[in-house]
């Protein structure tokens, strides 16, 4: 498969390794206010540099969400985005000399573009589920390196769709070529286990059903009875109630002979001019959504003013020169998401995936959950903003509109748990260290009275392998003998057939580990790194 080159790619191919897992704190938590509607709740608003919080949501969202949607910079040139060919922000300047090298002194707009993306993909991939799907809205500048990309990370074979968004409708008269009216927006899925949903029929899609017969079952519209391919099994003579005979046409009929008079004994399928044509009836009651086709019309989907006319209902000016459309990402949500659906945004901007979410969440009863993540530090001022005011209700008189409902966690990218040299920042907390182990051993941390009565250390129970962490701040210690008949074990219903056991050292023989099923892992080297 071919695949892009670019400078610095060889630094930043595997750089999601490197990434630190840093904490996140939770700085507040907003819930909408009282006799607001019952929405979503648990949902994250991330402040901070998107790399790093991507990799502090593996331990626990790694493969659990459905869809992620992004519009991540354009990189015209021109944007006043800190990855761009103009980058002045020392905060950058230093992650492209850590990371590229004396390379990153000579990169293009494009190299610096892709060097920022590529680690932000392979992360975004592990997050998605099997299931998944992944939506990312770019125009013609990046939208070539894009497709190459997305091929590499999450494999040619899962690309869904190239789809075609008009975010305008008028052209512009002192364009100097052609007046530009689209947006790309790639689609991939995680595997060939993602299902795509259907549009919501609208009166336009139904002109052609009507009822001239008076069906019971309503609105019908005519249908095709030829086999689409030649099939000699499907070429038969049939003979009506009277006794006439229908050649079939020249590929065979539709249905094998069985299932043709079945269809004609349940009304799908009737005999009409005096019993010489065979007519199919496509009844309008029983069509679903329209399978999406792979261009969005402003009209249906929103355009990019009307996006900057909704952020001037929160705002006294919208803060972003190519906001997207509430609509654009509820018709995502339609195709991509049932209504426990995890939806993650990690270049959220002014949070227009939240309203979404929680807009369809009212429509459908849905309890879809949103995870944004903003660096800027608008993060609190716009993003945040909006999502408390889409909650509370916002706008006045004749503009007012309702409140969604709802909470969500405001939470700051902290510290890293490990150090440069290796070791455990013990600054985060004991309590934290112990989560994030639990996590790395796909643990769900029991701080249940029965478990603590086997141990303090204990973290929780898996496949009937007993996880203790045996750590303190200022001590080494030593899985021993000593400290095996400290684990009372008969205080559980059933005894566990094996144990997980972390310390800083070992003093056990191979023979007592065997003959009690223990696995010795050394702090920190053997704590797992995502």
């Amino acid at each position: 498969m071919p695949q892009l080159t670019w400078v610095g790619k060889d630094k930043v191919k595997n750089h999601h390794h490197d990434v630190p897992f840093r904490l996140l704190n939770t700085q507040y938590t907003f819930t909408a206010k009282e006799g607001m509607p019952a929405n979503s709740t648990g949902n994250k608003i991330i402040h901070g540099d998107n790399l790093e919080a991507l990799k502090s949501l593996l331990p626990e969202f790694e493969g659990k969400v459905n869809c992620i949607y992004i519009d991540p910079p354009y990189n015209t040139g021109n944007e006043g985005w800190v990855y761009n060919d103009n980058v002045n922000d020392p905060k950058i300047k230093k992650w492209l000399g850590q990371v590229v090298g004396k390379e990153g002194e000579d990169l293009s707009r494009h190299d610096k573009w892709l060097c920022m993306m590529y680690p932000r993909l392979k992360l975004l991939h592990r997050l998605l589920a099997d299931d998944g799907v992944i939506f990312i809205s770019i125009d013609d500048n990046e939208q070539a390196h894009l497709k190459l990309v997305m091929d590499e990370v999450f494999g040619a074979g899962n690309f869904v769709a190239d789809v075609i968004w008009q975010h305008s409708i008028q052209g512009k008269n002192d364009a100097k070529s052609f007046s530009l009216h689209h947006n790309h927006t790639l689609v991939y899925r995680k595997s060939i286990k993602f299902t795509l949903g259907r549009v919501s029929r609208r009166d336009e899609h139904n002109i052609s059903y009507s009822n001239p017969d008076n069906d019971p079952k309503g609105d019908w519209r005519s249908g095709d009875v030829r086999s689409p391919n030649y099939r000699e099994n499907l070429k038969y003579i049939v003979k009506t109630p009277s006794g006439k005979q229908i050649e079939p046409p020249q590929n065979g009929w539709r249905w094998s002979e069985d299932v043709f008079w079945d269809k004609y004994a349940s009304g799908e399928i009737t005999f009409v001019s005096n019993e010489t044509k065979v007519l199919r009836k496509i009844y309008l009651c029983e069509q679903g959504g329209r399978v999406p086709e792979t261009i969005w019309f402003g009209v249906d989907v929103g355009t990019t003013r009307e996006a900057n006319n909704e952020l001037k209902e929160f705002f006294s000016e919208s803060p972003f020169d190519t906001p997207k459309p509430t609509r654009l990402i509820e018709r995502v949500l339609q195709l991509a998401t049932h209504k426990n659906a995890i939806i993650l945004d990690s270049f959220a901007g002014s949070g227009t995936t939240a309203h979404a979410v929680l807009k369809q969440n009212a429509q459908d009863g849905g309890n879809r959950q949103f995870i944004l993540i903003e660096m800027m530090d608008y993060a609190q001022t716009i993003t945040a903003e909006r999502v408390r005011r889409v909650m509370n209700g916002y706008g006045e008189g004749t503009k007012a509109v309702s409140g969604l409902g709802g909470n969500f966690d405001y939470i700051s990218v902290g510290e890293p748990l490990f150090l440069d040299d290796g070791n455990l920042n013990e600054v985060v907390g004991e309590a934290s260290i112990r989560q994030y182990v639990a996590y790395s051993e796909r643990v769900t941390l029991d701080t249940s009275d029965t478990l603590q009565a086997v141990n303090p250390h204990c973290l929780g129970l898996k496949d009937d392998a007993l996880f203790v962490f045996y750590y303190q701040v200022n001590a080494i210690t030593a899985l021993s003998m000593d400290f095996l008949a400290t684990l009372a074990v008969n205080n559980l219903i059933s005894r566990p057939n094996s144990y997980v056991i972390y310390a800083d050292k070992c003093t056990l023989t191979p023979d007592i580990m065997q003959k009690y099923g223990i696995t010795f892992k050394r702090i920190p080297r053997d704590i797992t790194r995502f």
